[in-house]
């Protein structure tokens, strides 16, 4: 593939990546309060409902967790292009398809590698 290919292909990878990465970061700082501690005042809140709402905030945790490894991914991949390694395998150095990089940008293992 010649370069000015790879650098459209890439160019289409790193929108995609920038885009998730957006999407992840607004929906992260609009569930802030859904993360925060449930109020124990008993009188606020009966006994079952705060039982709820600490499952909840368990859940939105939980979510935030997963979030922040996405970024993770998201942030290695965009490094990677940044370096010129984005679309090679870290285990063979072999090309990653672009139909792979289609179904998730962050992949940095090829098919034979990943399984």
């Amino acid at each position: 593939m010649d370069k000015h290919k790879i650098h459209i292909r890439n160019t289409e990878f790193k929108n995609m990546l920038l885009s998730e990465l957006q999407d992840i970061t607004n929906i992260s700082l609009k569930t802030v309060k859904d993360r925060a501690p449930v109020e124990l005042d008993q009188q606020a809140i009966g006994r079952l409902s705060r039982m709820d709402a600490m499952q909840q905030q368990s859940m939105d945790t939980a979510k935030e967790a997963r979030r922040i490894g996405r970024l993770r991914l998201i942030e290695a991949a965009l490094r990677r292009l940044e370096e010129g390694d984005y679309g090679y395998c870290l285990n063979c150095d072999e090309s990653i398809s672009d139909g792979r990089l289609k179904l998730d940008p962050t992949f940095s293992l090829c098919i034979d590698c990943a399984k």
